[in-house]
């Protein structure tokens, strides 16, 4: 994944959607951040994705999400892109995470989930919510997520695409994390390909890359960053096949992540690499101890230890 030529300010490469890290009781472990960051920063990751659905960000206050944004603010470099992920079902809350993102923290950019609750019944309710949210930071690039899968606001994002552009004047892009690819090309094509389109279905990203896609959003970019990028590097020099063989390892290793729940194993294989970022907060179930060994166990089998993250001994 390569800058976009026609517009140096696009978010390209691939962005961690980073978990919270946790304490045995649920508190926030702000202390393995920087943790985080460093594994991020070695295994070539351009950015961080905080507080979306991997980091739990619906289930935190909004001040744990303050504390989380100002943490990584203050770990970071400057060119390593924060997006801070400001959705909640109280667009009066999104607005306060919407400004503070802007004016504590000078975030890349924000970025909103539609809300789950009462929904929006059509585009135009849904960019004037997102209107309403990103005109709270306005000096801000803003996102839309797209993930029909856990809020059901299932409308075509070109629709939106062309609809956004007009009304909200920091509109930048999506994180486009759904399975329609004919609404995702065209969301690429869109006025000359002036949209940052995020893919954000990691078992599919060498189909995105054949599309054009520039960038990505993932949650396994945590821990097995070194196979994406070989699949990346593959299929830029045109050696499809090693392309196709590095696909076929996260289909193996995604098949692990839905036989043990996809959520709490995600973050159980953080504590595997030795990134430990606790538990999931209530209503998801953690992974037993046994639950965990065999996890375990089946990664080794499907060969995770030789391509996963590692930080520097």
């Amino acid at each position: 994944m390569e800058t976009d030529q026609n517009n140096d300010k696009k978010i390209n490469g691939l962005i961690a959607a980073v978990h919270t890290p946790m304490h045995e009781d649920k508190s926030l472990n702000l202390d393995m951040i920087e943790k985080q960051y460093l594994n991020l920063k070695t295994n070539k990751i351009n950015g961080a994705f905080l507080c979306g659905t991997t980091g739990e960000g619906i289930s935190l206050t909004l001040n744990e999400r303050f504390v989380l944004a100002k943490k990584w603010r203050n770990v970071v470099d400057e060119k390593f892109n924060l997006i801070i992920h400001v959705g909640h079902n109280c667009v009066e809350e999104s607005k306060i995470l919407a400004a503070h993102s802007e004016n504590d923290i000078a975030a890349d950019a924000i970025a909103t989930i539609g809300p789950s609750y009462f929904k929006p019944s059509n585009i135009n309710e849904l960019v004037s919510y997102c209107l309403e949210i990103a005109s709270a930071a306005p000096n801000t690039p803003f996102y839309y997520y797209h993930m029909p899968s856990i809020n059901g606001i299932d409308f075509p994002m070109i629709d939106f695409i062309k609809l956004a552009t007009q009304k909200i004047p920091t509109f930048s892009g999506l994180k486009y994390t759904h399975d329609d690819m004919i609404d995702f090309c065209q969301c690429l094509e869109f006025n000359g390909h002036s949209c940052n389109v995020l893919f954000g279905r990691d078992e599919y990203l060498l189909h995105a890359l054949t599309m054009g896609a520039k960038g990505a959003v993932g949650s396994t970019y945590n821990f097995i960053a070194p196979l994406f990028n070989s699949m990346i590097e593959a299929f830029n020099s045109g050696d499809i096949e090693s392309a196709q063989n590095n696909q076929m390892k996260v289909f193996k290793l995604v098949a692990l992540l839905k036989k043990y729940r996809i959520f709490v194993s995600l973050k159980a294989i953080m504590k595997a690499i030795d990134i430990d970022c606790g538990p999931c907060r209530s209503p998801l179930r953690n992974l037993s101890n046994g639950e965990y060994k065999n996890l375990c166990t089946e990664l080794e089998q499907i060969g995770f230890f030789s391509f996963c993250s590692k930080l520097k001994s």
